[in-house]
């Protein structure tokens, strides 16, 4: 059945809105194009640029001959393949040659496809597949692939299976489409090969860039501000983390938030223009605005009875402690061995984002209060500081901040830096510092593979005063136990096997 009949001129045609017809549990939209080229060339690389981003069936291209009173034809569809070009080119052949049984050839087609989907695909319990795009001015490549591999390890502990990654490195970025529209359009049509069903970019996107994109595709398109927020929410499990989640989110969508409306005022002014859609944007903003504002009074009120708390804390006299650092370095885990109690732990980022607040009680009646927090993160964006807010409340009142390392990781040097300058940022950065260098067991493996990271760890922990620990053994801890109990009891002899205590 013909769908639409559109007149082109000699610079091509429209496509017509294809939203009824949109990308989802099939691999190819349903569609057929039939167009005729009337300067006789070939399928050109706009048709399988069209093809490839459309996703459609079949392209036929009706070519007339000069002189001949003969209707020629050139055929292409989607390749099944990942490399090389994106579809199968037929020759160009009389029109009454041409014999394709579509019936049967298309859903043939599809099934190959979807083979190739399934075989590219390593993760069966992943949520999402997506292709990671980093663009940036800044730094060296050894910086962007750190940063590439950070955004991996975020797209899989938000269950997202990374399909592919780009990285770029231009002069300056381009202001629509981050990268080259061509470019773009390359990548756009790798993740349709691949199933994709997202792009995740490492840069903060501004709306009009995701707006650009977007036209220019049905995938999702996030930046590396909405994976995290997505994990902080699938994390979040007290009132406090849930609140302040739910605030960044919308903070961040308001000035993202775009609808029918603002095509509407452009297409007609003002006056006569101020339709149903407009309206539905409008009133969606407002409500984004009452929500939040009922966002911060509740969060005063939590943030009144943590002041309250720490307020008898200070009063008790009792020394406090922070464990901060770059995210999965093991804080979580150090805090368990310490005192003996069940935080959640697990090999991912950020899985921990409510902090945790336990007692940790000497001999002779000594005792201190150690507290977890959500670790930190390269480029974290400002937009999220927000969602520290618990976590750096706690920080301030700490007296001394127990500074996790991951000494497995070859750039941990960069990640103390990081951890520092966002301290420094927070007006964090005049605390009292211990350097805990975590994850010794991994050490006589890097001994043995890589004297070079070996030494270098070991370097880093004597010049910087730190103490090298395994938090998942508790013996391994003693000299941190007694590092703590002389800068706490100076003048003290506490030498004895501290007792543990959960506060609340």
């Amino acid at each position: 059945m013909v769908e639409y009949v559109i007149v082109g001129d000699e610079k091509g045609l429209v496509i017509p809105d294809l939203s009824d017809y949109p990308l989802g549990k099939r691999p190819l939209r349903g569609l057929r194009l039939v167009h005729t080229h009337l300067k006789n060339e070939s399928i050109t690389e706009d048709d399988i640029t069209d093809l490839s981003l459309l996703r459609l069936d079949l392209l036929a291209t009706l070519l007339f001959v000069p002189g001949k009173q003969q209707i020629y034809a050139q055929l292409a569809w989607l390749s099944g393949s990942q490399s090389g070009s994106p579809a199968t080119t037929e020759p160009v052949s009389p029109l009454e040659r041409i014999d394709l049984d579509c019936v049967h050839f298309i859903p043939e087609l599809e099934a190959d496809l979807e083979r190739v989907t399934r075989s590219s695909s390593r993760s069966a319990d992943a949520l999402e597949r997506a292709i990671l795009i980093s663009v940036t001015t800044g730094g060296t490549r050894q910086d962007a692939e750190d940063s590439m591999a950070e955004l991996r390890e975020l797209a899989r502990t938000s269950r997202v299976e990374a399909l592919d990654e780009f990285i770029q490195r231009p002069h300056s970025l381009n202001p629509r489409y981050v990268m080259g529209e061509g470019k773009m359009r390359d990548v756009v049509i790798r993740a349709l090969q691949r199933g994709a069903t997202m792009l995740i970019f490492d840069q903060e996107l501004t709306p009009a860039q995701i707006r650009s994109i977007s036209a220019l595709t049905e995938l999702k398109v996030i930046d590396r501000s909405q994976l995290i927020l997505d994990i902080f929410a699938r994390r979040a499990k007290s009132l406090d983390g849930k609140v302040q989640v739910e605030l960044a989110q919308l903070k961040y969508l308001l000035p993202r938030l775009t609808g029918r409306g603002v095509q509407m005022s452009r297409l007609m002014g003002g006056i006569g223009g101020r339709g149903p859609g407009e309206t539905k944007l409008e009133t969606d903003r407002r409500r984004i605005r009452d929500r939040i504002a009922s966002l911060e009074r509740v969060l005063e009120d939590l943030s009144r009875g943590r002041s309250q708390r720490r307020q008898q804390r200070i009063k008790a006299g009792v020394p406090i402690i922070s464990i901060v650092g770059y995210t999965n370095a093991g804080k979580s885990t150090l805090l368990n061995a310490l005192t003996k109690s069940d935080v959640f732990t697990e090999d991912l980022l950020f899985a921990t984002l409510d902090t945790s607040t336990r007692r940790l009680r000497f001999p002779r009646e000594r005792e201190v209060i150690i507290t977890d927090t959500v670790g930190f993160i390269r480029s974290l964006p400002k937009s999220l500081m927000g969602a520290f807010k618990a976590t750096l409340e706690e920080l301030q009142d700490a007296n001394l901040l127990l500074h996790v390392v991951d000494t497995a990781n070859p750039r941990f040097e960069d990640q103390i830096a990081q951890v520092r300058t966002i301290l420094a940022e927070l007006g964090l950065g005049d605390k009292d510092e211990l350097l805990v260098f975590n994850k010794a067991d991994l050490l006589k493996d890097m001994k043995r593979k890589d004297t070079v990271a070996f030494l270098r760890v070991r370097q880093s922990a004597r010049t910087e005063g730190g103490i090298i620990v395994s938090a998942r053994d508790r013996k391994s801890l003693a000299p941190l136990m007694e590092e703590l109990q002389r800068r706490f009891w100076p003048d003290e002899h506490l030498d004895d096997d501290p007792s543990i205590q959960t506060a609340s």
